[in-house]
């Protein structure tokens, strides 16, 4: 497959860079619109494709103390309140099989983080949903080592 579409958004060899950009975690509803249209406003007058991308968990940090983020059914909605408000595609990590069907509800991409990328049972389940599935490759692999991953 050379080409994924995203609504009007094509991903693929040949097509356009599409900027998928937005806060590492949602923190709250207000920064996520704020960053959402202001981006758009950016890749509009650009001409550029823009995906919205922000964790509503982020499980690997460094001490159980951080920050993780609002958690799924909060960040879904801050989610679903960018994507109908702003108008923009969403995307977000996800790291539990039992999330993946409610996060399809809301998700136009499903993103696989890093370190979960050799995960077989959470890639087979994501790529179940239906959605556009992003794989980010863990630092640890080798790039041609990914072909399993996809």
């Amino acid at each position: 497959m050379d080409e994924v579409r995203l609504g009007d958004i094509r991903i693929g060899k040949g097509q356009p860079l599409v900027l998928i950009a937005g806060p590492c975690v949602l923190e709250d509803e207000g920064i996520a619109l704020e960053v959402a249209k202001e981006m758009k406003r950016i890749c509009t007058t650009l001409g550029i494709p823009y995906i919205f991308k922000a964790s509503y968990e982020k499980d690997n940090r460094g001490s159980e103390r951080s920050y993780k983020g609002p958690g799924l059914e909060g960040g879904l909605q801050t989610l679903l309140k960018v994507k109908e408000t702003v108008g923009v595609p969403v995307l977000s990590d996800v790291h539990r099989m039992e999330d993946v069907d409610r996060a399809k509800e809301v998700l136009d991409v499903i993103q696989v983080p890093a370190f979960l990328c050799q995960q077989t049972s959470l890639l087979l389940k994501v790529g179940q949903a239906g959605k556009v599935v992003n794989i980010k490759k863990g630092q640890f692999m080798a790039p041609e080592a990914m072909a399993g991953a996809v």
